[in-house]
């Protein structure tokens, strides 16, 4: 059974709509609509794991960081570390 689907409108570059209509025409998605949806799902499973390394990485490093930490990082990234 397939899950309810939602209309929805969206503006994109006209370059960018081309190459996904080839692509459909080419076979690689049913439609535009899939070809967008495979993207989206894509994308979200690409941030959730993200998500997940960093969750990752802080328990491994003890947490999030300090204040101290923090500021150390900025005086680094800025340039103004003695």
């Amino acid at each position: 059974m397939t899950r309810p689907k939602a209309k929805i409108t969206i503006t994109v570059d006209q370059g960018v709509l081309a190459s996904v209509k080839a692509a459909v025409g080419g076979g690689q998605a049913p439609s535009v609509s899939a070809y967008v949806e495979h993207a989206i799902v894509g994308q979200l499973a690409a941030e959730a794991e993200f998500d997940a390394t960093i969750a990752d990485l802080l328990n491994t490093t003890g947490g999030e960081p300090t204040d101290e930490e923090r500021a150390e990082a900025q005086r680094l990234l800025s340039g103004t570390a003695a």
